[in-house]
């Protein structure tokens, strides 16, 4: 029989999903947060894209925390998904099939050309470790992204981005009056990269993984292959990326060259730090924290009050990235178990400074 303690967090996590679930129907307005009431669109996209965001830094920590795989070049693959499917549904005609069966075509076509993009790539730069390894990861997305920029065919739409073919896609998923349909297929998919995670790291492949990262050598006498999986908490990682990337095309109606930088990649490595490494709700919130400080600092970064400061005040206020920079420092310095350690620290603190000194000499 399961105790509580076991079962605590499954029903804390089925009690979040439920709320977030119906956070649609409901008029919950948290000025200075979020831009209105949650079931306005404009809100549901603010909340769907961090939680896209959220799902795609679960999926890297799992990759950085447990395998101890340092990638400069997971935006590769969430950009992949994105804009694989994008050009897979521009490449076929309407009037061929009937629009929901191109719809689920195209994904299971960009799912196994992320697969085979992802085994690639995973078996080639798996051949060298640590820093040559975050080397060639960039490399290839550098790759990428010069690929998409260069707009080979007129396929990737270069410097302009990629459109979504509406044509081809479900009606469900289009128009702003379907933004609450988008905002549940993004809460999906991060209860879906949950479970994949959780699935992995309680696997023996997941177990392998994280002793593979403390070390290797010891993994190889004992008759293990820390190569094969490896591999495969990479494949499994940029796989989730590019499930990922395709519900991005579809919230965003579009892909923009920029999700498949370095850059993207680096941000994933801030909120996964800035969460905690150590815990994989920690990559969830620092997913959300980070993407609704972005947003709400950008504003805030234009507004008035900002441009009435003193020049001292107002140069690093409007600049959202020196905020964001600086709160990544603070959290480093100050809490290195990330958001996610904070709890942990707060009972560490309680049994280092009991309340009561007199139950403990009487015990």
């Amino acid at each position: 029989m399961m105790s509580w303690k076991n079962l605590r967090p499954v029903v804390v996590g089925v009690a979040v999903v439920a709320v977030l679930a119906i956070l649609p129907l409901l008029a919950i307005d948290v000025p200075g947060v979020l831009p209105g009431p949650t079931y306005t669109p404009g809100t549901l996209q603010l909340l769907a894209y961090a939680m896209l965001i959220a799902a795609l830094a679960l999926g890297y920590r799992m990759m950085f925390g447990l395998a101890g795989l340092l990638s400069f070049g997971h935006a590769l693959f969430f950009a992949a998904g994105a804009y694989g499917l994008g050009m897979t549904l521009d490449a076929f005609a309407p009037p061929s099939w009937p629009r929901d069966a191109i719809f689920v075509v195209s994904i299971l076509i960009t799912l196994v050309g992320g697969l085979v993009l992802a085994m690639t790539v995973g078996a080639l730069a798996l051949r060298v470790t640590g820093i040559s390894f975050a080397m060639v990861t960039l490399a290839f997305a550098q790759a990428g992204s010069v690929l998409i920029r260069r707009n080979p065919g007129g396929a990737t739409g270069g410097d302009e981005g990629l459109p979504l073919d509406i044509d081809n896609v479900p009606g469900a998923f289009v128009g702003v009056v379907n933004t609450r349909n988008l905002y549940w297929l993004a809460l999906a998919v991060l209860v879906l990269v949950y479970l994949v995670v959780l699935w992995v790291e309680q696997s023996r492949a997941g177990h392998v993984a994280a002793a593979t990262r403390e070390n290797e050598l010891r993994v190889r006498v004992l008759g293990l292959r820390p190569y094969t999986v490896k591999l495969l908490v990479f494949a499994v990682a940029s796989v989730l990326a590019v499930v990922v990337g395709m519900a991005y095309l579809l919230l965003q109606s579009g892909a923009a060259p920029r999700i498949a930088t370095a850059d993207f990649t680096l941000t994933l490595l801030v909120i996964v730090v800035l969460g905690g490494v150590g815990h994989r709700w920690g990559a969830i919130v620092g997913g959300i924290v980070y993407t609704l400080l972005d947003q709400r600092l950008t504003a805030l970064a234009g507004s008035d009050f900002i441009a009435g400061l003193p020049a001292v005040l107002r140069v690093p206020l409007s600049e959202p990235l020196f905020i964001l920079g600086t709160l990544f420092i603070l959290v480093v310095m100050f809490l290195p178990g990330g958001i996610a350690g904070i709890p942990d620290r707060i009972r560490s603190g309680r049994r280092s400074h009991p309340a009561e000194p007199e139950t403990a000499t009487d015990a």
